[in-house]
Formats: C-alpha cells, structure tokens, sequence
C-alpha cells in the first residue's frame, strides 16, 4: 500500500504542445536552410526562392498593382523620362551585377505619392510623386531606391521571414490555446501582435539598406545622390500640407531621421567629397 501511494506517474506532455514544438522546430529549420550570399550587397540572407522565381513573381504581380494605382500613365515623355534614368542606374553602377530585367512604370495616379518595386525588377512611381521632382537626380534618388530594394532581395527576403512568422505564430496559437477557456485568445492575439512587430522591424532594416544603396547607385551612375535629399524634403512637404506621411513613409515615418541618415551616408561614403561632374 505504502509503495503504491510512494509511485508517481510521470508527467505527460499534451499532444497539443507536442505538435506546437515540432512546428516551430521545423519553420526554423526551413528558414536556417535558405541562407545565401548576396554579391552586390556583400551580406549573407535567408531567401527560400531563386531569382527566376522572384522575376516570375513579379511579372504576374505587376498588372495588378498598376490596376490599383490606375493603370500606367498616357504621360508618354515621362514614362520614357523615368526608363532612361532607370536604365542608366541600372547600367553604370553595382546593380547591373544582378542581372534582374529591370522594367520601370510611371502610373497615372496623381493622388497617391509613392514608388514601390516588386521581387525580380518590376519598379513603379506614381505620376503623384513623378510631379514632384523637378531634376533627373531627384527621380534617380527615388528610383535608385526602389532598384536596391530589388538587388537587395528584400521581397524574397520578407517573403521568408513571412513563412517563418507564420509558422511560430502559428505554434504559440496551438500551444496556448484552450478552447474550454477563452482567455486564451488574447493569448492568440498577442503572439499575432509580435509577429507583424518582427515584420515591421525588418521593413525598417531595408529601408535604411535602400537608402544606403541607393546612395552608392546613383553616384556610380553620375548622378548627384543629395538629389535623395530633396526627394524627403519634397516628401516631407507633402505630408505636412495634407496632415499624413506620404505612402513611400509607411515603414520609414520619420522624413527627418531619414534625411539624417542620408547625409551621414553620403559623408561616409565619399569622405574626400563627392566626385566633380556629378548632375543634379
């Protein structure tokens, strides 16, 4: 009697947190799996998807969001305005080392003031924010951006970081949740919460690496990169007549740190002066 009331069972794991583990075990096994080195960036990153794929992407991707901004402009001098300083970003600095099919879209929308690039080459300005800019270096500071969003692979990075998100949110739902009690929701609701937090963090991080790159993108290509300068002052402008940050400030909101960190760039990069001859 003594021995039986002495002997323990030992405790059991509910399956649910079982299952939980082993999908998180397996969302960061997935995600340590897809490391790969970026030349032009010189950066190792975590992309699940080759550059065929991402151009693929793209591709089906950019009728769709032209539809959203009103289809491509008819402003046809501009559109061929926004090619050629495109391609010339693209031909004369690092970024041609990508090798993407870069193609570039002005979009008739003049109330949206945004430029946006997709995974695989597919960059777009709004005629909103092309209106805005008054020198070919100002529209190759916004487009010398957008195509080091591209070469930095961030869409197929955030597509990743995206999978992995997914799968851990999805595991803490699993292990927390009880359906008998119903508090457990707000549990739910909070491991959600952490996720987009991890992404927001990350949209930030490119930013910052966009505009850096960016910097050294339009220098390479001739063009002087303070024009990214006057590209937030006109940015920083607008938000200021319509009360709200423009579209291009949603992961970035504060025009005046960024203009800070431009200037800080573009000092660190070209500590003895910015080469002569360069356009504005």
């Amino acid at each position: 009697m003594h021995q039986a009331q002495c002997s323990r069972r030992p405790a059991r794991i509910h399956p649910r947190i079982i299952i939980a583990l082993v999908i998180a075990l397996f969302s960061v096994v997935s995600y340590l799996g897809t490391r790969s080195f970026n030349p032009v960036t010189q950066e190792t990153q975590y992309v699940d998807m080759t550059r065929e794929q991402e151009v693929a992407i793209g591709l089906q991707a950019a009728p769709e969001m032209a539809a959203q901004h009103g289809g491509l402009s008819a402003d046809q001098e501009g559109q061929a305005r926004v090619d050629r300083v495109g391609h010339r970003i693209v031909q004369r600095s690092a970024a041609g080392q990508s090798d993407y099919p870069f193609e570039f879209h002005l979009l008739a929308d003049r109330k949206t003031i945004n430029a946006f690039a997709l995974p695989g080459g597919q960059v777009f300005i709004t005629q909103a924010l092309y209106d805005q800019l008054s020198t070919d270096g100002q529209l190759a500071g916004v487009l010398g951006h957008e195509i080091a969003h591209v070469v930095a692979r961030h869409g197929a990075e955030h597509l990743a970081k995206a999978r992995l998100t997914q799968g851990l949110t999805g595991a803490a739902v699993i292990a927390t949740y009880d359906p008998d009690r119903p508090s457990t929701m707000r549990n739910a609701a909070i491991a959600a919460l952490v996720g987009q937090l991890i992404t927001l963090k990350y949209g930030r991080d490119d930013e910052i690496e966009s505009d850096r790159l960016g910097v050294q993108f339009m220098a390479e290509a001739g063009y002087d990169p303070h024009g990214m300068l006057r590209v937030m002052e006109v940015l920083a402008e607008a938000g200021r007549s319509t009360g709200r940050p423009p579209e291009l400030f949603s992961t970035h909101p504060n025009p005046e740190r960024r203009l800070e960190r431009i200037e800080t760039e573009i000092r660190r990069q070209f500590p003895e002066g910015l080469p002569a001859g360069l356009e504005e």
